[in-house]
Order: C-alpha cells, then structure tokens, then sequence
C-alpha cells in the first residue's frame, strides 16, 4: 500500500492532537472532576499522552499503512 497525504486526514490528526494536548495540560481539573482525584493523575495524562501520539500518527496518515499491516498479519491476505 502507498503511503498518500490527506488533508482531510491531516486537520482531523490537528483535532486530536489539541484534545490530547488539552487533556495533559489539563489533567488536574479533569482527574478532580471526571476521575477518581489525585489517585488517577498519572492515568489522565498516560490518556492525554496516547492520544496526542495517535493525533499526530493521524496526522501524518500513517494508520492506514498501520491498520493494513495489522489485518495482513490476522487474516493472512497477500
């Protein structure tokens, strides 16, 4: 599969990425209010971390090449 840009891909990945960022900046009032307090600071930011990860994987388009792979591997197509 070729690797192609998007922009529609592209500006969804930014959209991601800002939630993410959000979400680790944030991440006190977010575990105070949403969460279980300051038990679940590290486990808020872990989230905000993963999904900045997965916005700017978005971003580049790269999880179709990711998800392609994947599903080769399980279902064995060539």
């Amino acid at each position: 599969m070729d690797w192609n840009f998007s922009f529609g891909w592209f500006f969804l990945g930014v959209l991601i990425l800002i939630g993410g960022t959000c979400i680790t900046v944030f991440y006190q009032q977010i575990s105070d209010n949403m969460a279980s307090g300051v038990a679940s600071y590290e486990r808020v930011k872990l989230v905000g971390i993963i999904t900045a990860i997965v916005g700017f994987v978005v971003m580049a388009n790269l999880h179709t090449l990711i998800l392609s792979f994947f599903v080769d591997i399980v279902f064995n197509a060539f």
